[in-house]
């Protein structure tokens, strides 16, 4: 194999590929990026054997083959070569040799006959969506994913269609906090089987989809999803799991309502927080006729409080929330205001966007 690139192109593909390569692994080959030319392309493949990136660069190949080096090696490489330059890579040797202007490298290799693909059949399902519209689900929802492997199910967001509404829904929950966000379905997206997508595979694809406009074609069945972005296919499994009924936990007959500046809110969250230490880090929110008091007790640091105005015109109620877990979600609302649908101190709290009804969160009080 032997060809000449643009350094600007393969940086920015071996920038997407090597992302999904572990820095540690027991298996050599997983270390590496699998580099095939043939005709005027280099494709660029990496995985860690639930996920897979694939992406093609126009490049002057002079003679056509494949081989793996290391991916994290040959990213610093070209990273460190100037902007603008010409990149040749020769595997027609023992090694792999990259040169640049006077800069020379020789890299260790693997045999590409070694190098796993975890899947390049047709997946049943077959929709696409803008990237914008794929780009706000993500955000809208991946903050509320589970980190704890315990509860592995609840490690990504839960796509479904559900019966007999023509809309898609994206779901995440950790038990603490629940992020809900749906749009129109997608045409050929009726029949899609429940599905719950990584958390890892939802960081690849929202790395992905940055600087990206136009339609993201979407392939999927029980087992597996696959993304088109651009030059780039990422192909991952999915979590072999049943996903909770999470509709139980929406609350939907909670009478007090606040309504208020999300940012506003959010601004006072986060200086009352600035005295609470990693063991208090509630706040309690004070609610009485058109305002809140924030306040914030710690034992180690003192006392903190603030006055925000607000609409509420339902009984003076006291209730406490993390509030990392509300900061989180009051800056995924976009609107100059937030509906917050309150029952007491201990039942869950539905928090609205007004002009944005696709949204919704469920937020889990704490004591204070």
């Amino acid at each position: 194999m032997k060809l000449l690139v643009e350094r600007a192109n393969v940086l920015k593909a071996l920038g997407h590929v090597q992302s999904v390569v572990e820095r540690r692994n027991t298996i050599p080959i997983l270390s590496n990026v699998l580099l095939s030319a043939e005709g005027d392309g280099l494709k660029l493949m990496a995985t860690d054997l639930d996920l897979q990136v694939v992406e093609e660069v126009p490049a002057n190949v002079e003679t056509a083959g494949a081989t793996t080096v290391s991916a994290h090696t040959l990213y610093d490489i070209i990273r460190k070569i100037p902007d603008g330059a010409q990149v040749t890579l020769d595997a027609s040797g023992p090694r792999m040799s990259v040169v640049a202007g006077r800069a020379r490298f020789q890299l260790q290799t693997l045999p590409r006959e070694d190098f796993p693909v975890i899947g390049e059949s047709e997946l049943p399902v077959n929709f696409s969506m803008p990237a914008e519209t794929l780009r706000t689900l993500i955000d809208k929802t991946r903050f509320a994913i589970s980190t704890e492997e315990t509860r592995y199910y609840l490690n990504g967001i839960f796509l479904h269609a559900p019966a007999g509404q023509q809309t898609l829904r994206a779901v995440a929950t950790d038990g603490h906090r629940l992020a809900r966000y749906e749009l129109p379905l997608p045409a050929g997206a009726a029949d899609m089987p429940d599905i719950i997508i990584p958390r890892k595979c939802v960081a690849e694809v929202r790395k992905l989809l940055d600087e990206r406009d136009e339609d993201i074609g979407i392939s999927l069945s029980a087992a597996r999803i696959r993304f088109q972005i651009g030059g780039a296919v990422l192909t991952s499994k999915l979590i072999d799991g049943t996903f909770p009924d999470y509709s139980r936990v929406i609350p939907t007959g909670n009478d007090r309502i606040l309504k208020i500046d999300p940012a506003t809110l959010a601004e006072g969250v986060d200086r009352v927080t600035a005295i609470a230490s990693e063991k208090t880090r509630a706040v309690k929110l004070s609610l009485d006729q058109d305002r809140v008091t924030l306040s914030v007790t710690s034992p180690e640091n003192g006392t903190a409080s603030e006055d925000i105005p607000a609409d509420y015109a339902a009984g003076a109620l006291d209730v406490g929330f993390n509030s990392r877990y509300l900061l989180d979600i009051l800056q995924q609302i976009d609107s100059d205001e937030v509906e917050v649908h309150l029952a007491d101190a201990v039942a869950p709290t539905l928090i609205r966007e007004v002009s944005q009804a696709e949204a919704l969160y469920v937020l889990m009080p704490m004591r204070v």
